[in-house]
């Protein structure tokens, strides 16, 4: 997809989220944060390992649909547990991506893979999957308020990308 037909696909999918969270203002503001890393740990990768264009288009529609499943799991589950997030997450996104048309199937079917699995971190099959756990980290770090002993503990057991190590390390003032 060229980067102009990716951008109009990017942002009918940040305003059908943005709709689709209607009235939560903490789960749309997650998801920019979650997307704003994607995409820039996104392309200082791609700058150095020359990740290829699709790859970084189908992060970014990940990133901002990634929890998409939190509103189905906390009514069917009573939790927005990952677990159930994961579960409850690949059938809305695959029918807000289905609305949008032009996206290729293929990235649709990887969009909906990298949602049941953003909160499992064992056989990472990816860059696309890579950054965005280390994307949503950053973002779920704050949010949660995490010591820095348990992001440095997240950080040697997760973290992989050198652009991804390197932003935890800055935000965070690690060492």
């Amino acid at each position: 997809m060229t980067e102009e037909t990716f951008a109009k696909k990017r942002d009918e999918v940040l305003q059908a989220m943005i709709t689709f969270d209607a009235g939560d203002a903490k789960r749309i503001q997650h998801f920019l944060k979650v997307y704003t890393y994607a995409t820039l740990l996104g392309r200082q990768v791609g700058r150095q390992e020359g990740l290829h264009a699709e790859v970084q288009q189908t992060l970014e529609l990940a990133a901002i649909l990634h929890d998409i499943g939190i509103h189905a799991a906390e009514a069917k589950y009573r939790s927005a547990a990952g677990i159930y997030q994961e579960k409850e997450g690949p059938a809305p996104a695959r029918k807000l991506l289905e609305e949008v048309s032009g996206i290729p199937n293929t990235m649709v079917e990887r969009i909906c893979y990298l949602i049941g699995h953003h909160h499992t971190y064992k056989d990472v099959d990816g860059a696309d999957y890579q950054l965005l756990l280390e994307a949503d980290f950053l973002v779920n770090a704050y949010e949660d308020a995490l010591s820095p002993k348990a992001i440095l503990a997240f950080r040697e057991k997760v973290f992989r990308t050198a652009s991804g190590t390197a932003m935890l390390n800055a935000v965070y003032g690690l060492d």
